[in-house]
């Protein structure tokens, strides 16, 4: 359930990261490449995730860190305007990817704002997942294994080595 909870966070993140991007082409200075790296290496993340890979957890949550930072930096302005900002005389409108009118920035900036739970989410369950150790397998007896549901694989002759 963990595993399928943190890859539904991961596709989450790359489709916000992604109505920011073609909704705010215009405005978004230096990110446009960044967005779509970001997206793409999420992809990769939950990717691996889905297929049991435990060693990515903490990277995705490391890039879930870097990208709450940016989100809340984005999202309140406190390094300058915020998207909320450019409602503003003298600001023009957001142009999209695909070359018409793009996303108002009040739509921008809410979009932005939820950016900042999904990605807390993301790390808090990514380090429950890596907490439950995926990767470590446990020798049970046959019994053991019978009463917990799992079928036991009959044992053949064991051949002596030379």
């Amino acid at each position: 359930m963990t595993r399928l909870v943190i890859v539904l966070l991961l596709l989450a993140s790359i489709g916000l990261m992604l109505i920011i991007t073609i909704g705010g082409w215009s405005k978004l200075e230096g990110l446009r490449p960044v967005n779509f790296i970001w997206c793409a290496l999420y992809l990769v993340v939950a990717f691996f995730i889905w297929r049991w890979s435990r060693g990515l957890l903490p990277i995705g949550a490391a890039i879930a860190i870097l990208l709450l930072i940016i989100a809340v930096i984005a999202g309140t302005g406190v390094a300058g305007t915020s998207w909320f900002d450019r409602n503003h005389q003298g600001f023009g409108g957001a142009q999209s990817l695909l070359g018409g009118k793009g996303l108002s920035p009040d739509v921008l900036g809410t979009v932005t704002l939820v950016i900042i739970p999904v990605e807390i989410a993301l790390i808090v369950i990514a380090m429950i997942g890596f907490a439950q150790g995926w990767n470590v397998e446990l020798e049970v007896p046959d019994e053991e294994a019978k009463r917990r549901g799992s079928k036991v694989v009959a044992k053949g002759p064991e051949t002596a080595a030379a």
